[in-house]
Order: structure tokens, then C-alpha cells, then sequence
């Protein structure tokens, strides 16, 4: 055989060799299953997290099989030096790829936040926080800015009836203020035309009508009283009577472990004090949950001027028309707090 022939051939086995194995490494470097969680994942990265840190987290969360692989294809891209905030999600089989083109164009999965259950703006903040990229500090600032408050309609003491407690779609790396930005959004859809009118009707507007709702949850933890506490306490407004809502002294004493509220607590100066003082708190006591807000929208219409917790201690509360009738509920509920020592 000609001997140009066989160089010719042997050139073009070592070409189509190269080729063959440059096509083997590009593969495995873009295209091939480079990540095996057992389930989607998520990967985080907020304004500390650097390269190798985000490495890290794929090797230990994301179970990467090759993460050599992922930082040749990373320093290609030019990624680790336009690395980008937020959520993102690793499928099973994922690609480098189809990971680094996410991470670079900043495309993250959304994360779904809840609060409930919340009585300060420092619990608030705390629980928002521990959900979102943002500190507490960040949102707690914003909270207690009375300029920024007054901005959104509020003041740093109905600033909590902003919130509607519910599940949110928001992305993870959030600013606390495009945070409370959004939340002012759902805050005006929660309130429709029909809610708006009912608080008309009720003579409360829907700061007042939240306030009334974080007293009454307070008071109950049995949610078909709801509307009942609620009628009570509209009489008493409509009639001009104070409140005298017991959460109102726990909430100016800061104390709601208290078991029993005594005459000496009565005197507390504070506009939150509902036996000094008519009318409404300047402020809620909680975050009241929707069936809260509505039931004080949709109370119940009665006589009610006067309750008293059950002296079975259900939680539950014996209602009455008449102070005299009170008071026989509220001397056998004190008989029975004496009989349990409860001081």
C-alpha cells in the first residue's frame, strides 16, 4: 500500500478520534446527567454565598457526580464572576448546562411563604425572615418607620393590618420593601367592594375593623364565638361603653401569659388600657386571620353587653344582657380560678 495513503488514513483515524472523544468531554461537559437528587432540590444564594460556596452546596444537596465538570463549564461562562441571588431548583437528571444558564440569567424558582399565628412586628419580622433572603433588621426598619408606614396608609401601630395571613408565591431574594410592596397589593385585593361595604356598614373602616378582629381573637380561641364577641364589642361601641377587653391590659402589659387579670392591672397607663379609655386601641393586639376580619364584618346581631370566660376553663364564654347577670358568671368563674390557686 502506498505509504502517503496509509499516513493519509492514520491522520484521519487520529482526527476522527479527537473528534470522537472532544464530542465524548462536550457532552459530558453540557449535556449529560450531571446532578441525581432523589426529588427537586434547591440551591441558595444570597450576597455572601461565593463560588465555592454554591459548589459545595451541589456536591452536598444536589448530589453533583462530576463537580469538576461544573466548574469548567462555570469558568467558560464566565459565571462565578456574575453570580446572581436567589432560589433555584435541581431536578433530577439535570444538565450542567440547563443549571448554569438559570443560575447566569438569574431565572429562580419561587418559594411560598405563610405567617399566622403572629402578635408582634418583631415575631413578624423574625418569621418572614427565617423564609426570605432579607434580615429581620431590614423588614423591622421598615416596620417601625413612621414616614414609610404613613406612605402605605398606616401607622406604626396599624401597620400590622397590612398583612393577610395566607400563602404567597415571592421570589426568595425579595427586598424587604418590595416585600411589604406586594403585601400592600394582596392587603387592596383582600379588601373588595363587598368587605369595603359591609365595614361602611358597621361604621369601622378596614384599619378599625382589623383591630377589632385582633381583640377578638384574643379574647376567644373558639372560632364560632367569633361573630358573637364581635356583636358584643360593636354594642358596646355603638352605645359609647369602653371595651373592657382583657387582651387590651395583657397587651399594655406585655404580659399575655397572664391568667388572671386583677384590679391593679386595671390601671395601667396605656392607650391600649380598653378600661380607661373608649373606643378602639390605637393599635391591633395580632395579625387576625381572615375568618377573623370576617367575622367581625359579618357579626352577630344581639343584646350581649358582658362576657365571661366558662368557669370549666373550655375556653369557651358565658354571655349576658345585664351586669347583674354578669356578674354571677364572673363570681363563679373567679370561685373556680381560687379553687385551681390560680392568682
Amino acid at each position: 500500500m502506498n505509504k502517503k495513503i496509509v499516513v493519509i488514513k492514520y491522520i484521519t483515524l487520529i482526527i476522527v478520534l479527537l473528534l470522537i472523544g472532544i464530542g465524548i468531554g462536550g457532552y459530558r461537559l453540557l449535556w449529560a446527567p450531571n446532578f441525581m437528587p432523589e426529588k427537586t432540590v434547591y440551591v441558595y444564594i444570597d450576597r455572601q454565598k461565593d463560588f465555592e460556596d454554591l459548589c459545595t452546596q451541589l456536591k452536598d444537596s444536589a448530589a453533583c457526580l462530576h463537580i469538576k465538570n461544573f466548574k469548567q463549564l462555570a469558568k467558560i461562562l464566565k459565571y462565578p464572576s456574575n453570580m446572581k441571588t436567589g432560589r433555584y431548583a435541581v431536578t433530577p437528571g439535570m444538565n450542567n448546562l440547563s443549571l448554569l444558564r438559570n443560575l447566569r440569567r438569574g431565572q429562580q424558582a419561587t418559594t411560598r411563604i405563610t405567617f399566622n399565628n403572629i402578635r408582634l412586628k418583631t415575631d413578624l419580622a423574625e418569621r418572614i425572615s427565617e423564609q426570605l433572603m432579607f434580615d429581620k433588621d431590614e423588614l423591622s426598619q421598615l416596620l417601625n418607620d413612621s414616614s414609610y408606614c404613613a406612605s402605605l396608609g398606616f401607622t406604626t401601630g396599624t401597620i400590622m393590618a397590612l398583612f393577610i395571613p395566607n400563602t404567597y408565591e415571592v421570589y426568595w431574594n425579595i427586598s424587604a420593601e418590595n416585600f411589604m410592596q406586594r403585601m400592600l397589593r394582596e392587603y387592596k385585593a383582600f379588601w373588595t367592594e363587598q368587605r369595603l361595604e359591609k365595614a361602611a356598614k358597621t361604621g369601622l373602616s378596614p384599619i378599625e375593623i382589623a383591630i377589632l378582629a385582633s381583640i377578638v381573637e384574643e379574647e376567644t380561641a373558639a372560632t364560632d364565638e367569633y361573630p358573637i364577641v364581635a356583636g358584643l364589642y360593636m354594642n358596646r361601641l355603638h352605645k359609647g361603653i369602653p371595651l373592657q377587653a382583657d387582651p387590651t391590659i395583657k397587651f399594655a402589659l406585655g404580659n399575655f401569659a397572664l391568667q388572671r387579670i386583677l384590679f391593679e392591672h386595671l390601671e395601667v397607663e396605656s392607650p391600649y388600657n380598653t378600661y380607661k379609655y373608649a373606643g378602639l386601641p390605637p393599635g391591633l393586639l395580632r395579625i387576625p386571620t381572615i375568618k377573623g376580619l370576617d367575622a367581625v364584618l359579618n357579626y352577630t346581631p344581639h343584646k350581649y353587653l358582658y362576657m365571661c370566660a366558662k368557669e370549666d376553663f373550655s375556653g369557651r364564654h358565658n354571655f349576658a344582657v345585664t351586669l347583674a347577670e354578669h356578674n354571677r358568671n364572673a363570681n363563679r368563674y373567679r370561685a373556680e380560678l381560687n379553687k385551681r390557686k390560680i392568682r
